[in-house]
């Protein structure tokens, strides 16, 4: 999930945006493509843009293009992509802003859902509706209507290396900064480098990473009121203070230069077994996979503190909606290729198969052998019910960048602890409304 960009509310993670833009409607369209008919009965051919930002999926997204437009003749897809580290919502709204609207368009909801409110189709009468899984539904869903459809289910954490971990003898995950550190000694003891830290990227340090010290407060929304009314503060948060240790051990045995490391190198570096731990997401198994088929990799949360309770919840998130732009003049159009992603054989195999994603709708069937180990591991917490929902959609606009450019002054020793924590609640007070 390389965006916010973007978030169970889960999260994450976290996957994947999705957005059409064309022209024309008729008067049909509506119940025809609710039957899954193209609403294309005139013969009129429409083009509908698909803007989005998951990088890894655009393969298989130009293969489901070529069979969608073989069962829709009268619907071409134009697919374009924005992600790898770029910002999205900058480039949304400059799309926006310049004519070129997308017919569908990628939300993470709660807070962003309030920015984007007015474009967005009430989405409440799909058939997939019913079919989504409650924390998938939950933050795309106001008083009571569904305005995004979630593709599916991130988790965020620590994908660790089984095999160096058993040579070096750590039978167990850690649960607990000391274990972790604990960990991490032992994997420099036979030569390995315990972290790969992709600390470039702005969306795993100020979206992702810092998701986590939000989770972990008494009541995380509470906590957010109050930073938005100006009675709460991040300065002198335990928990933060906790998670600036976390991130401190990353780096104290992790690889040099972690503030030039782009995901991509930090990938080569795991998938190579340079590197036993990185901060990622059960998107990273196709990544991981094409490097290096088959290796013996797993997920587990990230241990920020001494609780190991607290510290045994993976963040899980909701990488993108695919929200329906109400303007469109191809809306219906766009609600046929939806509907068809998700209920269509083909689009359901690419769902888990070819993207190993884990499904936000109950109809789509996922096994471990489908969505890979770390997609199993994110599951395991799920039906447990011990998860963290990824906390970024509730924050201001603009904030994800804002921290991570304040981490990384942190990081690169130009702040302490209490810069850092003063710079972070500059940042928020600086965009909230």
């Amino acid at each position: 999930m390389k965006k916010k960009h973007s978030a169970v509310a889960l999260s994450a993670v976290m996957a994947m945006s999705l957005a059409l833009t064309a022209c024309g409607g008729n008067n049909n369209a509506s119940s025809n493509s609710q039957n899954g008919s193209a609403g294309t009965n005139s013969g009129e051919v429409k083009t509908v843009k698909i803007f989005q930002f998951k990088t890894e999926i655009v393969e298989g997204l130009n293969e489901l293009k070529v069979e969608f437009e073989k069962e829709y003749p009268n619907i071409k897809l134009d697919i374009q992509t924005v992600g790898g580290g770029a910002d999205y919502a900058a480039a949304l709204k400059t799309k926006f802003a310049s004519g070129d609207a997308p017919d569908i368009f990628s939300n993470g909801g709660y807070a962003e859902m309030e920015l984007w409110g007015d474009k967005m189709e009430d989405l409440s009468d799909q058939p997939w509706v019913k079919d989504l899984i409650p924390m998938a539904a939950e933050p795309m869903t106001k008083d009571g209507k569904v305005y995004g459809m979630a593709m599916n289910l991130e988790g965020i954490g620590i994908v660790y290396n089984k095999d160096l971990f058993a040579k070096a003898g750590i039978t167990e995950t850690p649960k607990t900064l000391s274990q972790l550190e604990e960990a991490a000694k032992k994997l420099q003891a036979i030569d390995v480098t315990p972290f790969g830290n992709a600390y470039q990227e702005w969306w795993l340090l100020g979206n992702q990473g810092i998701s986590v010290a939000f989770a972990q407060q008494d009541n995380v929304d509470e906590f957010i009121k109050g930073l938005n009314e100006g009675t709460g503060t991040i300065v002198g948060n335990k928990t933060f203070e906790e998670w600036s240790k976390y991130l401190k051990l990353t780096l104290q045995y992790g690889q040099k230069n972690p503030l030039t490391t782009d995901a991509n190198t930090h990938l080569a570096m795991f998938a190579k077994g340079e590197t036993a731990m990185m901060q990622e997401g059960n998107w990273a198994q196709t990544l991981v996979d094409n490097i290096t088929p088959d290796m013996n990799i797993g997920m587990f949360p990230m241990p920020i503190n001494e609780d190991a309770e607290k510290n045994d919840k993976m963040t899980v998130g909701i990488p993108a909606n695919l929200v329906v732009n109400k303007e469109s003049g191809s809306k219906e159009e766009a609600k046929t290729f939806l509907n068809w992603l998700v209920t269509s054989d083909m689009g359901k195999e690419y769902i888990v198969k070819k993207w190993k994603f884990i499904p936000a709708l109950s109809t789509i069937e996922a096994t471990p052998e489908d969505i890979g180990m770390l997609g199993a591991d994110v599951w395991n917490y799920v039906k447990e019910n011990k998860v963290y929902g990824l906390q970024s959609s509730k924050f201001p606009d603009g904030v994800t960048q804002e921290f991570a450019s304040v981490i990384q002054q942190f990081i690169a020793d130009k702040v302490d602890v209490n810069g850092w924590m003063t710079g972070m609640q500059a940042a928020w007070d600086k965009l909230k409304k």
